[in-house]
């Protein structure tokens, strides 16, 4: 009988060793599709909570240009409606006249 150097064990026989890479080879084959499954599964966990955090980075860059677009729509009066034409000639007076105390005011501050 063929004895051989095993691992922390003296010796162990050939055919032990035989039985085991059957088994392991069996084990591997039955339980394939397990692993596929986890690994399918923890790859859509991943790519979900990637896809979850460009949602939120998306929402707050639209939450963001919503609230400039209200604060620009407020101060021309701009109702949102879909009945706005052309016009920039709707504007309230004093709107005008606050555009033209900041370019006033900027263009005095780059002068200083």
């Amino acid at each position: 009988m063929h004895y051989f150097w095993y691992g922390f064990n003296k010796f162990k026989p050939m055919e032990s060793r035989s039985t085991t890479t059957v088994i392991l080879v069996l084990l591997i084959v039955f339980t394939f599709p397990i692993w596929i499954g986890i690994a399918g599964g923890l790859f859509g966990l991943i790519v979900g909570l990637i896809g979850g955090i460009v949602g939120i980075i998306g929402g707050l860059i639209g939450a963001i240009g919503a609230g400039i677009g209200g604060l620009i729509g407020g101060l021309f009066n701009w109702s949102f409606n879909w009945h706005w034409p052309f016009g920039f000639f709707h504007v309230h007076t004093f709107t005008i006249v606050l555009i033209a105390i900041l370019i006033v005011l900027i263009s005095r501050s780059r002068k200083i």
